[in-house]
């Protein structure tokens, strides 16, 4: 066979699995090629993790060209901030829906695995609502907190007051794509977010500049397009043809499976919530120390390393999936392995991007701002954050791996000996009693995600999380 040949081969069976990956098939992951598994899954992961990184991208760049560009940018950012709370709801009910899930489909039980997800909905919405209440009222004053001056708190607080209202829609989104993921139909979550996505594209620019709602126009139209991707996954839940057939009987509230859940999706959420409070802490302390332009600065270069690093965190979601559906089918040894690949695969990703974002921070930051002084800043916060990008991508595959085993109680524990023992003293160290500014929390960034990783994969080799019962 020449070499042609061979490379034709090889486009026609990678095209073959694209295609595959992307129909939105409800494939069995607990047999067959694990390398295959990792791809099927991860590719829509991935795709899906860009439209989410999308958005908030999208936002940047239409406010980051208002009249009040750094105050816009800062509400943005410190709003996104905040919002992490919520994030961290959904995303701890959503490892919890996607681990219970994952479980009782590899345990082929898919009516167990369709009640489990409608429960932790039911959990997630209740909880949302109080936050959600909370935000609208206090929305002002969430962003002095922040560390906002006044005037930029004032300019930003109908923007806080959309997004937090409509929170519940964020809690919606990520939780429905947990739990397609756990039934291993990664293909309809990342479908929902191109359907979002291409809304708020499409709709940021009307409600901003045509229907010249400025900054206000960037959540309605966030919000709006969002609903949309919640609707197209209600659409999928309820047509029948998945593995999951869910009837409204499913949300009457079950007390025993809300336990279950709840028993794991604590620590989930406290997971999260810990690595919130954290980013909070950071962002409050670069606008007190950077001021608004060094704040504006600071979440720009995060909305730059998210951007890349949330289609890691997809790639790396396809450990949870693959580790949840073989302990289910009690395969422990092919469970370990997915993530040994999946790790491998991560760090590659990371490293090439860790390489392109060190060589293109510059260009980056002019498409995003017209600050000179903004751009300087996040020019700088890019360049230190990339350097620990192969480590942020090997840590993420670690969590998933717990979390899709139901072990959500170890990354809990070092996230919070990570972020509130070692990053916040850090942090707070280098830019106060150092005088070095934003800087000094730039600097602790990558210092505590690197500490975190290794611990991460210590704990991962001594095996706890392969004898936990969901």
């Amino acid at each position: 066979m020449t070499q042609q040949s061979k490379l034709g081969n090889a486009y026609s069976r990678f095209y073959a699995l694209l295609q595959q990956s992307l129909k939105g098939e409800n494939i069995d992951f607990t047999t067959g090629s694990i390398r295959r598994g990792v791809l099927l899954l991860a590719i829509p992961m991935m795709l899906e993790m860009m439209m989410e990184s999308v958005f908030a991208l999208v936002d940047l760049y239409f406010v980051g060209h208002l009249e009040n560009s750094s105050f816009a940018v800062q509400t943005v950012g410190l709003t996104e901030s905040v919002l992490t709370i919520i994030y961290s709801i959904a995303i701890g009910m959503s490892m919890a829906a996607t681990a219970v899930v994952a479980r009782r489909i590899g345990e082929k039980n898919p009516e167990a695995a369709s009640r489990a997800g409608m429960q932790a909905i039911v959990v997630a919405v209740a909880v949302n609502l109080l936050i959600a209440v909370f935000g609208f009222i206090f929305a002002t004053d969430i962003l002095v907190w922040m560390g906002s001056s006044m005037e930029s708190a004032i300019y930003g607080t109908a923007f806080v007051q959309i997004m937090m209202g409509g929170s519940f829609v964020i809690m919606l989104l990520f939780l429905f794509n947990g739990i397609f993921r756990g039934a291993g139909n990664a293909a309809i979550a990342m479908k929902s977010l191109w359907v979002a996505n291409i809304c708020n594209i499409i709709l940021c620019p009307i409600f901003i500049n045509v229907l010249d709602f400025g900054l206000t126009g960037a959540a309605i139209a966030t919000t709006i397009g969002r609903s949309v991707g919640v609707l197209y996954q209600l659409y999928n839940l309820f047509n029948g043809k998945g593995a999951l057939k869910v009837a409204l009987s499913y949300f009457v509230p079950d007390m025993e499976q809300i336990k279950s859940l709840v028993k794991i999706a604590a620590p989930g959420v406290l997971q999260f919530v810990i690595a919130s409070c954290s980013w909070i802490f950071l962002a409050q302390l670069v606008a007190t120390t950077g001021g608004d332009e060094g704040s504006a600065g600071y979440q720009s270069a995060l909305r730059i390393m998210m951007f890349f690093m949330l289609p890691a965190w997809g790639l790396s979601g396809a450990a949870a999936t693959l580790v949840g559906q073989n302990l289910g089918a009690q395969q422990v040894e092919r469970a370990e392995k997915s993530v040994l690949i999946t790790a491998r695969f991560n760090a590659i990703y990371m490293g090439i991007i860790m390489i392109i974002t060190l060589l293109a921070a510059d260009s980056f930051m002019w498409f995003f701002t017209n600050n000179n002084h903004v751009h300087d800043i996040a020019v700088k916060a890019i360049m230190i954050l990339s350097s620990g990008y192969v480590f942020y991508g090997i840590g993420m595959v670690l969590i998933n791996a717990f979390n899709g085993s139901g072990d959500t109680k170890t990354p809990t524990w070092v996230n919070f000996f990570g972020f509130w023992i070692l990053q916040i003293p850090l942090a707070y160290l280098l830019a106060k009693h150092f005088n070095m500014g934003p800087t000094g929390v730039f600097i602790a960034i990558p210092i505590a995600e690197t500490a975190m990783t290794i611990t991460s994969m210590t704990l991962f080799r001594k095996g706890k999380w392969k004898k936990v019962q969901v």
